[in-house]
């Protein structure tokens, strides 16, 4: 859990860094895969985005969610395999 909520800070910072605070604060809860159409919408709204747009932000910040984790496991182990093995292990507890 300590890598993720990490990996969750460095997101924000990223986001921070490019004074997209708000647009983060919207959307950090869509990393873990929830699609609902409908606050998809009602977040475009909020942000003044189109639904497409959220859409594509959300994909977006899930790649660098991505990126940013494998960096931070990258960091811990010795090989590439271990990394992805690592991320395994990792989603494996967290469907839990």
């Amino acid at each position: 859990m300590e890598w993720l909520e990490r990996v969750q800070m460095l997101l924000a910072r990223r986001y921070a860094s490019k004074n997209k605070t708000a647009l983060f604060e919207s959307l950090h809860c869509r990393l873990g895969g929830s699609s609902d159409d409908a606050s998809y919408r009602e977040i475009a709204e909020n942000l003044a985005m189109t639904e497409n747009a959220v859409k594509v932000a959300v994909h977006r910040m899930r790649q660098q969610f991505r990126q940013i984790l494998r960096e931070e496991i990258s960091q811990t182990v010795a090989s590439e395999e271990q990394i992805d093995a690592e991320i395994g292990e990792l989603f494996a507890i967290l469907q839990r």
